[in-house]
């Protein structure tokens, strides 16, 4: 195994551990968009009638959003430990390693999605209840992409919080950037419905891509697709594009001699 290998397998297996040990995190990350779903659906769901799949409840609807949520939410809360790894040495001694500062990211981003992962499939369990049926041909594609879109997501993460020193800024950030970007992915609301200048933002928004692919291979068997929704090609490709440009971008700021 060369360094670069183990040193990211080392630090993946730390974030695995590390989660494992906090069970609040468990339940912060799992728990919150299950709540979040469930009380908005019901508030919403006598109301909201989606012409997207033929008229599905509102609870049907956002269940993809919530997929998103959760892997939103466990990615703020692994790349969140960067923070706290700087304010107690071990990142600095980790950057003092001979190996690749990418390494080091792609270790923590895999911590990061791998967990992310593992509490949207358990999510995933869920869908039935909704209507949505689930085979395991649907299941593996859509680990595949919840895989993409939260190495996205946690690269992101941790993008941000690599250069800031306290929680309370990563947290005001993540209110002021990372939740309007869920909002804003039609995960809450069809961009049919919203004005014209909402519409443009859900489009030039990298997460929109991702919950449309979700909501695609969550129907694969239904023949017809919702016209208003990107194709599952494109909205696969940028989802990818999204997840690499992010990784470079968090992997150019950690091999900066500042970052040390």
């Amino acid at each position: 195994m060369t360094d670069y290998a183990w040193a990211a397998g080392t630090l993946w297996w730390r974030e695995v551990v590390r989660f494992l040990r906090q069970r609040h995190r468990i339940v912060g990350a799992l728990a919150t968009p299950l709540v979040f779903w469930l009380i908005i659906g019901g508030g919403l769901g006598s109301s909201f009638r989606s012409n997207t799949l033929g008229g599905e409840g509102y609870l049907e609807y956002s269940f993809p959003g919530a997929l998103v949520l959760i892997l939103l939410f466990t990615a703020i809360f692994s790349t969140i430990s960067i923070i706290e790894d700087r304010q107690l040495g071990f990142l600095q001694a980790v950057l003092a390693a001979p190996v690749p500062r990418s390494a080091i990211t792609l270790g923590k981003v895999l911590g990061g999605t791998t967990l992310a992962l593992l509490q949207a499939l358990i999510f995933l369990l869920l869908a039935p209840l909704t209507g949505i049926p689930l085979s395991l041909e649907k299941v593996a594609a859509l680990s595949a992409l919840m895989f993409l879109v939260g190495f996205g997501l946690t690269s992101l993460g941790l993008l941000i919080a690599w250069s800031m020193d306290s929680t309370q800024g990563f947290h005001a950030i993540m209110n002021l950037l990372l939740i309007p970007m869920w909002l804003l992915s039609g995960s809450f609301f069809p961009a049919s419905g919203a004005p014209a200048w909402i519409r443009w933002i859900i489009r030039a928004n990298p997460l929109t891509y991702g919950v449309a692919a979700i909501r695609r291979l969550l129907y694969l068997e239904v023949a017809h697709s919702p016209a208003d929704l990107p194709s599952l090609s494109v909205s696969i490709g940028i989802t990818l594009a999204f997840g690499a440009a992010m990784f470079a971008a968090v992997s150019w700021m950690a091999a900066r001699p500042a970052s040390r």
